[in-house]
């Protein structure tokens, strides 16, 4: 049987094992996968035990992202773009390098919530990790414009810098920002501590969807702030389902279907 796990640290409460299991399921894949905690200074050495035990790949998640780019022998251009790696393909001795986590988000914008993305306006709140991750599969979309926000305005303008080539992008501070979106991406972590990103209501354009990279039981405090400036709102449950079906695609030549997982994940949060 063909192996494959999430890394992480902590990891017990991945979901990624449940997802797996069902996309195999689905599509008659004979596989395992499992949770797999990696000590905080040993990310490198559990990469090479998985491979010297025949496993075929790896999910990467918090804190080990960064040293999976770092590891990969190969990166897709989402992953160099991305600077941080959630997936691992082990091929003859070599690791291939992907970040799924931006299609993922593109994914369940475009087919699941029904939003074409070309020629839109599009706001992206942090200029962190989550926030790289994701700029280069929304540019594929032709959006007319993206704004990259953050409190440090300094990073924003990095992060608009290195993308500018391929689409129309621009930095903006939180407490500039007047004009309205289409689509208003939070990938702060603003969520966790049960923070708003301070910007204006009017940002939140008509009939705007704005779109959480967290998820819950409950809508999250962003969701709630522009549900009551009238965006129709989004948690990244989605993001999470989409983003495994595109590691899975990696690694076993087969797209599964996601609606169904989906349903299951939040039938039970």
């Amino acid at each position: 049987m063909d192996r494959y796990g999430v890394i992480g640290n902590p990891i017990a409460h991945s979901k990624s094992p449940e997802i797996h299991a069902q996309f195999a399921a689905q599509t008659g894949q004979h596989m395992a996968y499992e949770r797999i905690l990696a000590p905080l200074d040993a990310f490198s050495q559990t990469v090479r035990d998985l491979m010297a035990q025949g496993f075929g790949g790896a999910n990467v998640t918090v804190p080990f992202k960064l040293e999976a780019h770092t590891l990969a022998s190969t990166l897709t251009e989402r992953a160099q773009a991305a600077g941080a790696v959630n997936t691992l393909k082990f091929e003859q001795g070599t690791i291939l390098g992907d970040n799924t986590d931006g299609v993922g988000l593109v994914t369940d914008i475009t087919e699941n919530a029904g939003l074409s993305l070309s020629g839109k306006r599009i706001l992206l709140l942090g200029a962190g990790g989550a926030a790289r991750g994701v700029i280069l599969p929304l540019l594929a979309k032709a959006p007319g414009q993206l704004v990259i926000a953050n409190r440090t305005v300094a990073k924003a303008e990095e992060l608009a810098a290195q993308f500018e080539s391929k689409g129309h992008v621009s930095p903006s501070a939180f407490t500039t920002l007047d004009q309205p979106f289409d689509l208003v991406i939070n990938a702060t972590s603003a969520s966790l501590s049960a923070d708003v990103p301070p910007v204006s209501p009017t940002v939140f354009g008509r009939g705007a969807l704005a779109y959480d990279m967290m998820y819950g039981k409950a809508p999250t405090v962003f969701m709630r702030f522009a549900a009551q400036h009238g965006a129709s709102v989004r948690d990244g449950l989605g993001m999470l389902v989409e983003q495994a079906a595109e590691s899975f695609q990696l690694w076993r030549g087969v797209r599964p279907g996601t609606a169904e997982v989906f349903a299951a994940l939040r039938a039970k949060l």
